[in-house]
Protein backbone atom coordinates (compact mmCIF):
# COMPACT_ATOMS: atom_id res chain seq x y z
CA UNK A 1 0.00 0.00 0.00
CA UNK A 2 3.06 2.06 0.30
CA UNK A 3 4.18 1.82 -3.49
CA UNK A 4 2.85 4.24 -6.40
CA UNK A 5 1.15 2.27 -8.87
CA UNK A 6 0.53 3.43 -12.33
CA UNK A 7 -1.74 1.16 -14.44
CA UNK A 8 -5.35 0.43 -14.36
CA UNK A 9 -4.52 -0.91 -10.87
CA UNK A 10 -5.73 -0.06 -7.33
CA UNK A 11 -4.94 -1.05 -3.34
CA UNK A 12 -8.15 -1.48 -1.41
CA UNK A 13 -7.99 -1.82 2.00
CA UNK A 14 -10.50 -1.91 5.00
CA UNK A 15 -10.10 0.15 7.38
CA UNK A 16 -12.01 0.33 11.03
CA UNK A 17 -12.33 3.98 11.40
CA UNK A 18 -11.59 7.14 9.34
CA UNK A 19 -8.66 7.98 11.90
CA UNK A 20 -7.07 4.94 10.50
CA UNK A 21 -7.94 5.56 7.18
CA UNK A 22 -5.98 9.71 7.44
CA UNK A 23 -2.96 7.83 8.93
CA UNK A 24 -2.44 5.08 6.78
CA UNK A 25 -3.20 7.36 3.60
CA UNK A 26 -0.55 9.99 4.90
CA UNK A 27 2.14 7.22 5.69
CA UNK A 28 3.90 7.07 2.23
CA UNK A 29 6.25 8.98 0.86
CA UNK A 30 3.86 9.50 -1.75
CA UNK A 31 1.02 11.81 -2.65
CA UNK A 32 -0.55 11.83 -6.13
CA UNK A 33 -3.82 10.43 -5.56
CA UNK A 34 -5.86 8.92 -2.76
CA UNK A 35 -9.62 7.95 -2.93
CA UNK A 36 -12.38 6.25 -0.38
CA UNK A 37 -15.87 4.55 -0.85
CA UNK A 38 -18.80 6.59 1.02
CA UNK A 39 -22.51 7.37 0.79
CA UNK A 40 -21.09 10.30 3.18
CA UNK A 41 -19.89 13.76 1.07
CA UNK A 42 -19.20 15.65 4.09
CA UNK A 43 -17.63 12.92 5.65
CA UNK A 44 -15.12 12.78 2.22
CA UNK A 45 -14.50 16.56 2.04
CA UNK A 46 -13.52 16.38 5.86
CA UNK A 47 -10.94 13.18 5.24
CA UNK A 48 -9.38 14.90 2.01
CA UNK A 49 -8.69 17.76 3.89
CA UNK A 50 -6.58 15.59 5.95
CA UNK A 51 -4.77 13.83 3.60
CA UNK A 52 -1.33 14.42 1.96
CA UNK A 53 -2.05 14.49 -1.87
CA UNK A 54 -2.86 16.68 -4.52
CA UNK A 55 -5.50 14.67 -6.07
CA UNK A 56 -8.80 13.20 -3.84
CA UNK A 57 -11.49 11.02 -5.14
CA UNK A 58 -14.72 9.86 -3.67
CA UNK A 59 -16.15 6.71 -5.15
CA UNK A 60 -13.93 6.15 -7.42
CA UNK A 61 -10.45 6.51 -9.01
CA UNK A 62 -10.09 6.65 -12.57
CA UNK A 63 -11.04 10.00 -13.95
CA UNK A 64 -9.25 12.84 -15.06
CA UNK A 65 -11.54 15.94 -15.24
CA UNK A 66 -9.71 19.00 -17.73
CA UNK A 67 -11.10 21.73 -15.46
CA UNK A 68 -9.51 20.35 -12.26
CA UNK A 69 -5.71 20.52 -11.88
CA UNK A 70 -3.83 17.11 -11.48
CA UNK A 71 -0.85 17.98 -9.02
CA UNK A 72 1.48 15.48 -6.64
CA UNK A 73 2.90 16.21 -3.42
CA UNK A 74 5.45 14.56 -1.70
CA UNK A 75 7.90 12.51 -3.79
CA UNK A 76 5.18 12.11 -6.31
CA UNK A 77 6.32 15.43 -7.64
CA UNK A 78 5.60 19.01 -7.44
CA UNK A 79 3.41 19.24 -10.80
CA UNK A 80 0.51 20.35 -12.47
CA UNK A 81 -1.03 19.43 -15.46
CA UNK A 82 -4.89 19.74 -16.74
CA UNK A 83 -7.17 22.63 -15.86
CA UNK A 84 -5.76 26.26 -16.35
CA UNK A 85 -3.57 25.79 -13.39
CA UNK A 86 -1.49 23.36 -15.46
CA UNK A 87 -1.34 25.45 -18.33
CA UNK A 88 0.34 28.15 -16.51
CA UNK A 89 3.02 25.66 -15.20
CA UNK A 90 3.50 24.52 -18.57
CA UNK A 91 4.00 28.18 -20.35
CA UNK A 92 6.10 30.95 -19.73
CA UNK A 93 5.24 34.23 -19.45
CA UNK A 94 6.38 37.16 -21.27
CA UNK A 95 5.28 40.91 -20.81
CA UNK A 96 6.40 43.65 -23.22
CA UNK A 97 6.66 47.43 -21.88
CA UNK A 98 6.82 49.77 -24.55
CA UNK A 99 7.52 53.36 -24.05
CA UNK A 100 6.88 54.97 -27.37
CA UNK A 101 8.45 58.49 -28.24
CA UNK A 102 5.13 60.61 -28.60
Amino acid sequence: MQEEIFGPVAGIMKVSSDAEAVRLMNDSAFGLTAAIWTADEEAALAIGDQVQTGTWFMNRCDYLDPALAWVGVKDSGRGCTLSAIGYEHLTRPKSFHLRVKI
